[in-house]
């Protein structure tokens, strides 16, 4: 019998503002992705579990693509795996707009698809049932 949990997906969408711009071309480090998946791996523990849970590790981290500042960037997490106390769980941050300073210094677009910059595999721990 599947575990009902399996499959949960909760997304998160979050602008990246330009005071988190490290490198040239307003590039944001690798770390701001792995912060939102944190932050949706958590949704996804309280969901399940009505637990904030910790996040324990990760199996598998890509970096895809780049990450700018003035991109709004949807963080998605979907549960593969339900253990004892233990969840796995599968990230995606992908790019949905993307500012166009070639434009204008506030242009922006919402991209026809999006791109996928980061990708993850993750394991998330709750409590024991009391």
């Amino acid at each position: 019998m599947s575990d009902p949990r399996v499959g949960l997906t909760v997304v998160h969408r979050r602008y990246v503002p330009y005071s988190h711009a490290h490198y040239a071309g307003n590039l944001v480090d690798g770390a701001y992705a792995l912060g939102l998946f944190g932050d949706v791996a958590t949704e996804v523990c309280i969901r399940t579990d009505g637990d904030e849970g910790l996040f324990a590790s990760y199996a598998e981290v890509q970096f895809r693509a780049p990450l700018r500042a003035g991109d709004v960037v949807e963080a998605v997490a979907t549960v593969t795996r339900v253990g004892t106390r233990s969840r796995t769980i599968d990230f995606e941050a992908r790019v949905v707009c993307r500012g166009r300073p070639d434009r204008g210094e506030s242009a922006a677009e919402v991209l026809a698809e999006p791109i996928v910059a980061v990708t993850a595999t993750g394991t998330v721990v709750v409590p024991p049932v009391a």
